[in-house]
């Protein structure tokens, strides 16, 4: 890309507002009044505004007619001296979004007879389409101006594997371009591929699912999942991996998807999966990311492939991996970052329309809620567009089950509500849920899709930080303690968390429903619970923390809303005490499936927990009405929680059930409700074999959770 030298510049900054920039030492060469030159006429240009700015005089002048687009055009002076117009902050007006807005199919759309090639640029006064093949000529075809902005060409012929880019003129210069729509890359994603339709994805999709509060939602990083020396999976770090069978530890105890179907666990989430920088795809294990990076949206990242060379690998891998977990019952959620891209500067949505994709200050600067250079301006009808139509290709080309939203907040909920409708149509049952924190974005707070607007989207969940924090202790303050610590401080906010933050009894509520409420003590962000621990309660013994650790799970897991568990969660994972663990190597990341193996009781003690949750609707009430009439909370001490579900009526086959959260290592003893026999489930020592009957009172000895139910048989739990 060649710079271009000019006296003066001038740019459209509204459909009839040109600002003029003189350097100040110029400003008796270059002086008003100014006219637009176009191919056909020449307008005058009022100036109603005139003041220095930074070394430089700025005019901003009012055109007797809008600026038209796809053709230079020129600004002169009143002493000869003339500029081209560029395009400046009109691509960010309501105006220049209605006139260019286009509801048609972009990208490269492939048949064997042709190829259309179609990219939205209306700043742009020319476009082409540039084409190579590996193992034939390439050529570069010029693509003609359509409606609303859009560049189109055909190209004739079967163009299955040839790769290209767009080269697109704005403001004079050319750049290269990926295609943002493309659905293949290149290796390390440079260049856009075209591909025929792969018939991978034919596979019959599972049933609809049928509440959220149903799910149990288990986070995953694909290279994380498999890396491990003893994982028992050959194709470590891949797609492929996770759709691997009968895996063992080389003691023989199950891994991979046999361990998942174990764990009961019934969505798997995945980090990111789309192209995303920071991991060479030539050389994947030379470096490590999360993939919070992204590139290309609609493409999936090549390091997770056999091939990275192949586009047609990857793509099918990703297919196959998502069919071999449905054919075993397991939805995958993907993990899509549609907040911001990893280099605005150098991204497609910047090369090909400058300024319209990004949200910007009011000094004309990108704006940086997401702390990371730039964030998109989903509040834009084509950035809208473009998120509907990714969630939309990902649903109808993988047949995924759900989104989680990284940093939902950014978002605007006009736009999450668009997608939301467009994907139910498509999934009915589909998860959408994402991180609802209020960020300095440039959006009224009326608009943002946060947590505190969770009302105004039903039916899309957001990350319960509150409860999170009440468990655990506030995540950003290291010896901060929540209730499972020992902080008898946190109770009201922890039962709050167990009622679905809906709205119970005189509490407000922090969502319309259950449903909404996404509740977990660890992800991927941050600490683990395990290294939180071993910081904030450097002293306690191993042993302790694990009760510490197994009592905040169970919180979670018989909460009402839907819990979510970080993997690994349930042996203790470790990151060796590193927070943000986004680029750390393997050794930090990896899940250690030996660690698994050490700690096979206290697995088995969450797989219990989430069958008692799958086996009983009471844990699961899908109402802030329901929870109101069937949860009464029984105490609220120290370090004490005891609360009963009841008035179950046909929702359960139990009668009644009996929670008892304990967060201190001293034994109490729980009085019953008179004239009634319980039985016993669950105690700190973990689940009974058979649940003996119980009379008065129960002994609650040390941390954990106490389970009892009154059954209407009386049979005893399976």
């Amino acid at each position: 890309m060649v710079s271009i030298q000019r006296s003066f510049e001038a740019y459209a900054d509204e459909m009839n507002i040109i600002t003029v920039l003189i350097p100040a030492d110029q400003k008796d060469t270059f002086t008003p009044p100014f006219q637009l030159e176009t191919d056909t006429a020449e307008i005058p240009l009022t100036v109603s505004q005139e003041w220095q700015i930074e070394g430089k005089c700025k005019y901003v002048c009012v055109a007797e007619q809008p600026v038209t687009f796809g053709k230079t055009h020129h600004i002169k002076a009143s002493g000869g001296g003339k500029t081209d117009l560029q395009i400046g902050a009109v691509v960010r007006t309501d105006a220049f979004d209605a006139a260019f807005y286009y509801d048609g199919e972009l990208g490269a759309v492939y048949t064997s007879d042709y190829t259309e090639f179609k990219v939205w640029a209306p700043a742009a006064t020319s476009a082409a389409v540039k084409l190579s093949h590996p193992e034939k000529s390439g050529h570069t075809l010029q693509m003609t101006r359509m409606e609303n902005g859009v560049y189109a060409v055909t190209v004739a012929g079967d163009l299955h594997g040839y790769e290209y880019v767009y080269r697109i003129c704005n403001n004079l210069e050319w750049t290269e371009t990926v295609d943002p729509y493309a659905k293949a890359v290149t290796v390390n994603g440079e260049k856009g591929v075209v591909l025929r339709p792969d018939q991978a994805n034919s596979a019959p999709s599972l049933a609809p699912f049928s509440d959220p509060v149903d799910a149990i939602i288990y986070e995953m990083h694909i290279r994380d999942f498999s890396i491990h020396e003893n994982s028992g999976m050959k194709n470590k770090g891949k797609y492929s991996a996770l759709a691997e069978t009968d895996t063992k530890t080389k003691n023989g105890s199950s891994t991979g998807l046999s361990y998942l179907k174990e764990l009961g666990v019934t969505h798997i989430e995945l980090l990111p999966l789309n192209d995303y920088a920071g991991v060479d795809e030539e050389n994947p294990l030379a470096a490590y990311n999360w993939g919070y990076n992204p590139l290309h949206f609609f493409a999936p990242e090549g390091s997770y492939a056999s091939n990275p060379h192949d586009p047609q690998t990857r793509n099918t891998e990703v297919k196959q991996m998502i069919h071999t977990l449905h054919q075993h019952g397991l939805r995958v959620i993907l993990d899509v970052v549609y907040n911001h891209v990893y280099q605005r500067e150098h991204s497609p949505f910047e090369k090909t329309v400058p300024g319209y994709f990004f949200r910007h200050d009011q000094f004309g600067m990108p704006s940086n809620g997401t702390g990371v250079g730039n964030d998109i301006a989903s509040e834009r009808r084509m950035a809208r567009k473009f998120i509907t139509d990714c969630v939309m290709y990902w649903l109808k080309e993988y047949d995924v089950d759900g989104f989680r939203f990284d940093l939902l907040g950014i978002l605007d909920i006009e736009t999450v509500l668009h997608m939301k409708e467009k994907a139910s149509e498509v999934k009915p049952g589909i998860l959408l849920f994402g991180e609802g924190w209020d960020l300095a974005t440039p959006l009224p707070p009326e608009q943002k899709a946060t947590l505190a607007n969770a009302s105004k989207m039903p039916g899309v969940g957001f990350f319960n930080d509150s409860f999170r924090d009440a468990v655990k202790g506030n995540t950003f303050h290291i010896a901060a303690a929540g209730f499972a610590l020992g902080n008898g401080e946190q109770t009201e906010t922890v039962m709050r968390g167990i009622a679905g933050s809906s709205g119970w009894k005189e509490t407000a509520p922090l969502v319309s429903a259950p449903s909404q409420s996404i509740n977990y003590v660890e992800s991927h962000d941050n600490h683990t619970f395990w290294d939180k621990m071993s910081l904030a309660l450097p002293q306690e013994s191993e042993s302790r923390k694990r009760s510490r650790q197994k009592l905040a799970s169970a919180i979670i897991l018989l909460a009402q809303g839907v819990p979510f568990i970080h993997s690994g969660q349930e042996f203790f994972r470790t990151k060796q005490g590193v927070e943000n663990s986004y680029q750390s190597s393997d050794s930090i990341n990896q899940l250690d499936w030996s660690r698994c193996e050490t700690f096979k009781q206290d697995v088995d003690y969450v797989r219990r927990l989430i069958s008692l949750r799958k086996a009983h609707p009471a844990f699961r009430l899908t109402s802030s009405a329901d929870i109101q009439r069937c949860l009464e909370c029984l105490a609220l001490k120290e370090h004490l929680i005891v609360y009963r579900l009841f008035n179950l009526g046909a929702i359960d086959e139990w009668e009644e059930i009996i929670v008892i959260h304990h967060a201190s290592p001293d034994s109490v003893t729980w009085q019953l409700p008179k004239d009634k026999a319980y039985r016993l489930l669950c105690d700190t020592d973990g689940f009974r074999a058979d649940p003996g009957e119980i009379k008065k009172a129960v002994s609650v000895n040390g941390i954990g959770t106490v389970i009892l139910y009154l059954a209407r048989d009386l049979t005893s739990f399976a």
